[in-house]
C-alpha cells in the first residue's frame, strides 16, 4: 500500500484545480482500496470510466462498494470493522462525493499505519 495522503491537502488541491486533482485522487484511492482488500479487479480506472459512461450514476455503486472493500481490508488485518458503505452512499446521494473521498482516505490512512 502506498504512503498516507493528507486529506486536507487533497481537498484543497481538488478545489484549486477545479476538480482535476479529485479525478486523480478518486482513481488512486480506488486502486489503493482494491489492493488493501486483495481485490485487484477493484480499480480506479474502471470505476472512473463507468462513472463517466453512466453520467455519474455509477458513483453511487462505487461509494457502496468502496465501503465494503474498506471493511474487508479492516477484517483481513484484524481491525475493528466499520462498514461505512451505507454512509458513503448517503453522502454521495447528497452530492458530497469529496466528503466520501475524505472519509475513505482517512480509513486507508489508518490501514497503512499497521
Amino acid at each position: 500500500m502506498n504512503s498516507q495522503r493528507s486529506v486536507a491537502l487533497a481537498i484543497v488541491l481538488t478545489i484549486v484545480t477545479c476538480g482535476f486533482y479529485g479525478i486523480y485522487w478518486f482513481i488512486v484511492l480506488t486502486n489503493e482500496v482494491g489492493q488493501a482488500s486483495g481485490d485487484y479487479s477493484f480499480t480506479g480506472g474502471k470505476h472512473f470510466l463507468l462513472t463517466l459512461v453512466t453520467c455519474g450514476i455509477w458513483s453511487y455503486i462505487w461509494s457502496y462498494q468502496v465501503g465494503k472493500q474498506v471493511a474487508e481490508a479492516q477484517r483481513q488485518r484484524g481491525h475493528i470493522v466499520s462498514d461505512n458503505s451505507i454512509l458513503y452512499l448517503v453522502i454521495n446521494f447528497f452530492g458530497l462525493s469529496i466528503v466520501t473521498y475524505a472519509l475513505v482516505q482517512s480509513d486507508v490512512n489508518r490501514l497503512a499505519k499497521y
